[in-house]
């Protein structure tokens, strides 16, 4: 079977406990299973030999580990003597049995299989009379590696988690970065280092700080030191079979992270890189924090709120330069931008060599936020320390579960000299909706979700190239129709060329005042004037007070009337002639019952007099002002 029909198989359990799991917990019972039925496989060929060992060292020496993972051939084993085989050939038992199995693998598996809380998925399966059939189900797969290689075992891990989030309708920005999409992202990554890459004894550390089942990291292994493959075939060479490649990553989801570590386990016998797959939040628990990478690489989480980690991240954004977020904070509601931050406070520095960075994300920490808001500190800082080479915008429908536009920002503080102080922007998201072709991208033949487009290999070459050539008004010929069409796909533009500052542009107000029946009528709906026959005391106290604000109200509307009908251009004067009129008849105007009949008895007029303040400052007029 191929991986799709391994994926369908192993999704037809589906069948048998819809009845007893809803929908969104199928996960629960097949991806733990997969993962038990794929160590099983791998184990199978040393699995005499690991109990052969324990039983020849067992009471002889103090710690078994050591021998027990050499004659394993992997850094992890099990030591019970169950398998899958011999699980089913004892089905009254089967449930303490397959407990006792998962209890033979060694602490760092326990781990990893601990994380899906499968104790109760068995109890479960057990008390509906369906955990011999789900297991039969499995056994039947055969996921040894002779059969199903390691690239080909990540396809399926992610291909059932893509299906997991279809069947829990998850927020489409998490998870899963289609294969086509990682491929390019790696080699934008990895641009311009060929040749240090390939010298001799090379080392490179490549770190995703959210990192999934962990596609990302080992694509990117793959093209250093084992080339492109689709279906088996060779499609391009590695770069350097016998660089040393270490993997680092971080990831919150406990199921995913259970998935990377395992995967890990079994492509890397040492279990190195399975030992450096962290769990936990990356924006409040930094579980690298100190370590610099060489390469970074990630797709976070975009249109989800960071609140869960608010407290950790605002302390540390108070500590400035100490701290990872000090250049600013984005909104609450979407803190994709923040792993950018964490990932340039995980850069090597140039003088160590720097570091390179990809980065998908929406169009969010592009365009969101006012000058002066934190995407725009933030877009500000990464301007100004020069750190944008360049910005490729993406087809549409790219994605499994989201058709929205999406962008690859290429970040490194190690820039050619001929890019320096400049920023490349490339337009890779062209398609023809008549002719169902684009120029990077091309129509699948079957949808998969929201997938309908897929970028080849070929297509990813030539936005390597535009990207190489670092040319301003660059062209691609699209032809329609038998015409030929020049599309525009690449600008180059100064890093000055993207900052901006808010400014508020303030002209001063001018207004001309009269005692007019028809101004002195807009009296009565100034609140400190409708405050004077008003009360917030209750009972009989408020009642006087209400009481006595009515003839206050009327004594000022007849002041009012007594005023000449003179069109006053100059506030000050104007108001000298109020309080003049208010001491002739004896009447005292609190500041604001003053404010409120100035403002009734006003009108804007351009040829008045500039409103200053008390200090002698022009006042501005609010309805005049510009941002």
């Amino acid at each position: 079977m191929n991986h799709s029909e391994i994926v369908s198989f192993l999704w037809g359990v589906a069948d048998l406990i819809r009845d007893t799991f809803k929908r969104g917990k199928y996960q629960d019972v097949i991806l733990p299973l997969t993962v038990l039925r794929r160590l099983d496989c791998v184990l199978a060929p040393t699995k005499t030999k690991v109990m052969e060992t324990q039983a020849r060292f067992k009471g002889k020496i103090d710690d078994l580990g050591g021998q027990l993972r050499k004659a394993s051939g992997f850094a992890f084993y099990n030591t019970s003597r169950y398998d899958f085989e011999k699980l089913l050939a004892d089905a009254p038992h089967l449930a303490a049995n397959l407990r006792n199995y998962i209890a033979g693998f060694s602490s760092n598996m326990r781990e990893v299989l601990e994380k899906f809380d499968f104790d109760n998925t068995i109890s479960k399966l057990d008390e509906a009379g369906l955990l011999f059939q789900v297991l039969e189900r499995f056994k039947n797969v055969d996921l040894h590696p002779d059969k199903i290689d390691n690239p080909t075992m990540g396809t399926i891990f992610e291909e059932l988690i893509r299906k997991f989030n279809e069947a829990l309708n998850e927020n489409p920005g998490e998870h899963f970065t289609p294969r086509d999409v990682v491929h390019l992202m790696v080699d934008l990554m990895l641009a311009g280092d060929e040749s240090e890459i390939r010298a001799r004894k090379a080392i490179r550390t490549v770190y995703d700080p959210c990192c999934g089942s962990g596609g990302m990291l080992l694509i990117t292994k793959e093209h250093i030191t084992a080339g492109v493959r689709k279906n088996g075939d060779l499609l391009r060479p590695a770069i350097n079979k016998d660089a040393e490649i270490h993997l680092f990553g971080q990831e919150v989801n406990p199921e995913t992270w259970a998935v990377s570590k395992s995967d890990l386990f079994m492509k890397e016998p040492k279990g190195h890189d399975a030992d450096n797959i962290a769990y936990g939040s990356t924006l409040s628990n930094d579980r690298h924090a100190g370590k610099t990478f060489d390469y970074l690489i990630a797709n976070p989480p975009y249109g989800k709120d960071w609140k869960r980690d608010e407290d950790a991240v605002r302390a540390e954004h108070e500590r400035g330069a100490a701290g990872r977020f000090a250049p600013g904070l984005p909104r609450i509601s979407d803190g994709q931008i923040l792993f950018l931050l964490h990932m340039l406070a995980h850069a090597k520095d140039p003088k160590d060599g720097g570091s390179r960075i990809a980065i998908i994300m929406n169009g969010s920490p592009l365009f969101t936020g006012d000058a002066g808001s934190g995407e725009s500190e933030i877009r500000r800082f990464i301007l100004e320390n020069d750190l944008l080479e360049a910005l490729i915008a993406l087809p549409e429908q790219l994605f499994y579960n989201t058709g929205i536009a999406t962008y690859v920002w290429v970040v490194t503080n190690r820039k050619a000299p001929k890019r320096r102080g400049k920023v490349q922007l490339i337009d890779a998201s062209h398609f023809d909706q008549e002719s169902k072709q684009g120029l990077f991208s091309t129509l699948m033949r079957k949808s998969l979700g929201d997938k309908r487009r897929e970028i080849l290999l070929d297509r990813a070459q030539d936005i390597l190239k535009i990207l190489s050539d670092f040319r301003d008004g660059d062209t691609r010929t699209f032809t329609k129709d038998g015409k030929p069409d020049d599309v525009l796909v690449s600008r180059i533009f100064p890093t000055t060329h993207f900052g901006f500052r808010k400014i508020t542009v303030e002209r001063p107000l001018k207004l001309n005042f009269q005692a007019t029946p028809e101004r002195i009528a807009q009296l009565d709906s100034e609140r400190a004037f409708q405050a004077l026959a008003q009360s917030k005391k209750k009972g009989a106290a408020g009642a006087k007070e209400i009481a006595a604000g009515g003839p206050e109200q009327e004594a000022i509307r007849k002041l009012l009337a007594t005023l000449p009908n003179t069109l006053y251009k100059d506030r000050s004067a104007f108001e000298n002639v109020i309080e003049t009129a208010a001491k002739k008849a004896k009447l005292v105007l609190a500041a604001p019952v003053g404010k409120a009949i100035v403002s009734a008895l006003s009108k804007r007029d351009e040829t008045a007099a500039i409103c200053r303040d008390k200090d002698g400052n022009p006042e501005p007029d609010p309805e005049l002002r510009d941002t």
